[in-house]
């Protein structure tokens, strides 16, 4: 089902406000606008990509040119960034200078779901269907928009390393739920004494840090220069505590009401999302689409292996597609 060079692909990239704060968009494919009021020509189906947290556009960039190659270049394949997680262009500041106050804490984890249903409504037409592929807390974020909006035309929703229950008893929540609800603060000093430091140098610190991996997405390299600036971090902590407060029940009612459009993808070693938890889950809904990974790929996928992943969810869909 694969066609075209990656490295061929239209990439669009844009950063807009969106319920007045800043937000980072990438766009593959030749299809720039999917509003109303554009020609007759709209694709039939946009893949909309949820991120994880950091919830930055750049880390998906290959895995969105690959999934977009994968689908023979049918349909457009969008990433939209969390509120506040990108740092803006030169003259654009966080958050947009008006005396409109569009939603209250937008980047907080219930702004994050009206943030990406805003995205929605403003930016994509009521006719055009949807496969959302979230990751992370991005599953968390789609199970809500799916449940608070109805009227979306959801095709199927594919949730990867999915955080959306208990997530503060995690291995890793265990280790980080101090740390970012009670320490977070602490974090700002050195992150606000690096950011002076020059681009290369900041690049050199992150390949440092991703030293372990074999193979590193060079797109991860560029993204996580945004680490470095304070008010991003601050919105990225400010959200993950939130996680660790509010994701603690698994929504049973809404994942049994869209059963059969969802496909969840757990790891073997995830320390977010542990086995027992797709066990669990297994149990509770025997007739639905839920797989563990056999490939040994890390929670943060996108880092070394967004091309593989990419193919695995052509291959997930293809009958999906074929029925459109």
């Amino acid at each position: 089902m694969r066609s075209g060079s990656e490295e061929s692909v239209p990439l669009h990239e844009e950063f807009i406000y969106c319920c007045g704060a800043a937000t980072h968009v990438l766009k593959c494919g030749p299809w720039k606008d999917l509003s109303k009021d554009e020609s007759k020509n709209l694709p039939r189906l946009l893949f909309m990509i949820i991120p994880g947290n950091p919830g930055l556009a750049g880390y998906y960039r290959t895995f969105i040119q690959a999934l977009y190659c994968g689908l023979n270049q049918q349909y457009p394949v969008w990433v939209v960034s969390h509120a506040g997680h990108c740092k803006p262009p030169s003259g654009m500041e966080m958050i947009e200078d008006t005396d409109i106050k569009e939603l209250e804490d937008v980047f907080g984890l219930n702004g994050q779901v009206e943030h990406k249903l805003n995205f929605l409504k403003k930016n994509v037409s009521k006719d055009i269907k949807l496969v959302l592929i979230a990751h992370s807390i991005g599953c968390y974020i789609t199970l809500e928009m799916m449940k608070r909006a109805s009227e979306l035309q959801v095709l199927r929703s594919v949730l990867l390393f999915p955080t959306i229950e208990r997530m503060a008893q995690s291995p890793q929540g265990k280790l980080m739920t101090p740390l970012l609800c009670k320490l977070r603060y602490v974090l700002y000093m050195p992150v606000y004494l690096l950011s002076f430091l020059p681009e290369g140098l900041k690049a050199s610190l992150v390949r440092f840090a991703l030293r372990g991996m074999k193979t590193c997405d060079e797109s991860s390299i560029t993204t996580s220069i945004n680490l470095f600036s304070v008010d991003c971090i601050a919105n990225i902590l400010y959200m993950a505590s939130q996680e660790m407060m509010k994701v603690v029940e698994r929504d049973s009612t809404t994942i049994k009401q869209n059963l059969k459009k969802l496909i969840f993808y757990y790891g073997t070693g995830d320390s977010w999302c542990p086995q027992h938890y797709y066990d669990e889950i297994k149990m509770d809904f025997p007739d639905g689409d839920i797989r563990l990974c056999e490939k040994g790929l890390r929670h943060a996928f996108v880092l070394d292996a967004s091309k593989e992943m990419a193919a695995m969810i052509t291959d997930w869909l293809q009958d999906d597609l074929t029925k459109l």
